[in-house]
């Protein structure tokens, strides 16, 4: 039986009334205060499944010389083959299925290797080779280059025949729950006489997803579309911290700089690619057509649902924006597909953040800039206050799921609250 089948159960109670049933088998890596060693776990119901505990009692079938879940990140696991990630992953569905016995009538067993989510700490999945974030929602896209550049001028010309990115730092990628300081840079408001180095002013949000790739490629070498689906291990929340004061007046002629350097925030979970298979839905007409190399068939999209809510300092929460990955003009496929074209090497470990996502009207957009409109028209929150970037003490959590049937794939949360400047 498949994996992703909706008919199969599982023995952990509460699982298939969870984000995290049978079918999901999301992916983190994680420590206890009995055990501070990090190692890899897959997330049941309200459990961490200790995948060292598994391999090391002979359960799980060797993928390497070395042992893969005695890890600190995902990277060994996904270095040891796209065709290896399947054969796991059915190998874990079985072993928690309700009609296995393995596991599940061993008790000595069962109290070592599931562990109570409440009790895990969790540590950044994945050793981040190279982080690149893209721009791939036209509406985003729309809406930013409107503000910036008056509607009639609001795309620029390359924006519908390339996928746009930029490089940005593996080294601040950070994983949910940890505190984002306020950074500072160069800022220049329409009435300085000269730029200031002080704390930014606009601290923004990025809702978007992060794309995990799982193979290496030769330098030189480069990815059809389909190759580019198939190197993605699997998807987590992403959230592009964004100064948008600092990027104003850094970001010509070469792009985002420091305005985004600081942090980016990812999910403690990566859905893995196979589990979001039933998801796949085909995205917006791209008109022109794209060059060959960037031609798909199919869907590349994923119907993943996506909410952010914003909790001011002791206030209470907002739900300030309801999206949907569907929407994305450019598929992650084609992005990693472009990436590679110029013969660029793609490397375990590469996080692809998809840019924005922002959907049709005003309470699907994925930024505060977006929301506020450039700071001109506040957001309300529930306790009454308002918001046009972020404050300190403010906190942040994105999340998203899959809805199957009969069963939601979860992809957890990503969340970080705000610091004041140091």
């Amino acid at each position: 039986m498949h994996p992703n089948d909706p008919s199969l159960r599982s023995f952990v109670e509460g699982a298939s009334d969870s984000g995290f049933p049978i079918q999901n088998l999301p992916y983190g890596v994680f420590s206890t205060a009995s055990d501070s060693r990090p190692r890899v776990g897959v997330a049941i119901g309200d459990y961490v499944l200790d995948l060292a505990v598994i391999e090391e009692c002979g359960l799980m079938p060797r993928m390497a010389a070395q042992t893969v879940f005695r890890q600190s990140s995902l990277n060994a696991l996904m270095a040891s083959g796209g065709y290896s990630w399947s054969i796991v992953r059915k190998h874990i569905s079985q072993l928690l299925r309700h009609d296995n016995p393995k596991l599940r009538d061993d008790a000595v067993l069962r109290k070592r290797a599931l562990v109570p989510m409440s009790s895990a700490r969790m540590h950044l999945p994945v050793a981040v080779s190279g982080y690149t974030d893209f721009y791939s929602s036209r509406e985003h896209a729309t809406n930013v280059g409107t503000m910036f550049r008056g509607k009639d001028a609001a795309l620029n010309e390359n924006w519908l025949w390339i996928p746009i990115g930029y490089n940005g730092r593996a080294s601040t990628v950070v994983v949910s729950g940890t505190p984002v300081r306020r950074p500072k840079g160069q800022i220049k408001g329409p009435d300085f006489p000269a730029p200031i180095h002080a704390p930014s002013r606009r601290l923004d949000i990025e809702l978007e997803m992060g794309a995990v790739v799982g193979v290496n490629t030769a330098l030189g070498s480069t990815l059809t579309v389909e190759q580019a689906q198939g190197a993605i291990f699997g998807f987590t929340l992403l959230n592009d911290w964004s100064a948008r004061d600092i990027q104003q007046w850094e970001y010509v002629p070469l792009g985002p700089f420091q305005g985004k350097a600081f942090a980016t925030s990812i999910g403690a979970w990566v859905v893995t690619a196979e589990a979001l298979e039933p998801f796949r839905v085909e995205g917006p007409r791209q008109e022109p057509a794209p060059l060959d190399y960037l031609k798909q068939a199919g869907a590349h999209n994923f119907d993943i649902s996506l909410e952010v809510e914003l909790i001011p300092g002791g206030g209470a929460p907002t739900i300030i924006s309801r999206s949907n990955f569907r929407g994305m003009y450019w598929s992650t496929a084609q992005q990693i597909a472009h990436h590679a074209s110029s013969g660029c090497a793609m490397r375990v470990g590469d996080l692809i953040g998809s840019g924005t996502i922002s959907g049709p009207d005003k309470g699907s957009y994925g930024s505060l800039l977006e929301l506020s409109w450039g700071g001109k028209e506040p957001i309300r929150l529930a306790d009454g206050s308002t918001r046009t970037f972020l404050e300190d003490g403010d906190r942040v959590t994105i999340r998203g799921f899959c809805q199957g049937d009969g069963y939601r794939i979860g992809l957890g949360e990503v969340t970080g609250e705000i610091t004041p400047a140091a």
